[in-house]
């Protein structure tokens, strides 16, 4: 596969797209290109603190009118995968309230006291209480599902804890890991964008600046994988790495020239 057979470029947001709260320089160049050369673009985020609706506000603001049906999260894809897999099941949800939201639309009963399932997301309010009822539930044997495995997420200073931290701390407490992640790398998140842009893989780019997510969802899904040097991942992690993109570029306007 090469850039001229892509027609939807997948973009993770954080570190590819902006960082925190800044745009990244070229970024809506790129958008333009795609669009202008009749190609197509979805923002696919792990990033489960906020719903799809929060980031079509934020790209608003930088400057990028889009809509719904060009953002998917992993949380849009759990909800999906959840009402394949567990029909009308009770969740207790360890996440923020763009998450819960996001189940309430998918139909999805959100239940703290009589959960059936347990879902952990990017929980940016995350109580130490709350982080014990989850451990309890999972400990109880209950079905764990996490919505993305990132460890941690980009911002303008630095990183943050994502889940991936809140998940290692259940599993020291429960022995138990997941029973199911969603997002990026994994099919579940895959699964929900065949379904939504009626492509097949061969004819998708996953774009993103970390290779444990982004790269390893092209590489296992048959897409093209296209690293960006804009967020997490430094030439000497990509030296280090097992894990080799197809291509590789600076940032995002840096492919402007090949479209």
């Amino acid at each position: 596969m090469t850039l001229q057979d892509v027609k939807c470029f997948l973009l993770d947001m954080d570190g590819t797209f902006y960082l925190g709260g800044e745009l990244i320089e070229g970024s809506l160049d790129f958008i333009e290109k795609v669009l202008s050369s009749g190609r197509n673009y979805m923002f696919l985020t792990n990033n489960s603190s906020h719903n799809a609706q929060f980031y079509v506000q934020k790209l608003a603001k930088m400057g990028l009118q889009t809509d719904r049906s060009h953002v998917l999260t992993s949380g849009e894809a759990t909800c999906e995968k959840l009402r394949e897999l567990y029909p009308g099941r009770r969740a207790f949800v360890l996440g923020n309230e763009y998450l819960v939201a996001e189940f309430r639309e998918y139909g999805i009963p959100v239940d703290s006291e009589h959960p059936e399932i347990v879902v952990v997301g990017f929980d940016t309010t995350l109580t130490y209480d709350r982080l014990w009822a989850a451990c309890d539930l999972v400990r109880a044997g209950l079905p764990f599902i996490a919505t993305h495995p990132d460890f941690n997420c980009p911002t303008e200073t630095g990183f943050m804890p994502d889940i991936g931290a809140i998940l290692a701390c259940i599993e020291a407490s429960t022995g138990r890991r997941p029973d199911l992640v969603v997002g990026k790398p994994n099919t579940g998140i895959v699964e929900a964008v065949l379904r939504r842009t009626g492509l097949g893989v061969r004819e998708l780019a996953m774009v993103g600046d970390r290779l444990y997510t982004d790269i390893e969802t092209g590489l296992r899904s048959g897409m093209l994988s296209i690293l960006v040097m804009s967020g997490e991942t430094t030439e000497d992690m990509l030296a280090a790495s097992a894990t080799v993109p197809d291509l590789k570029f600076g940032r995002l306007s840096d492919m402007i020239p090949l479209l």
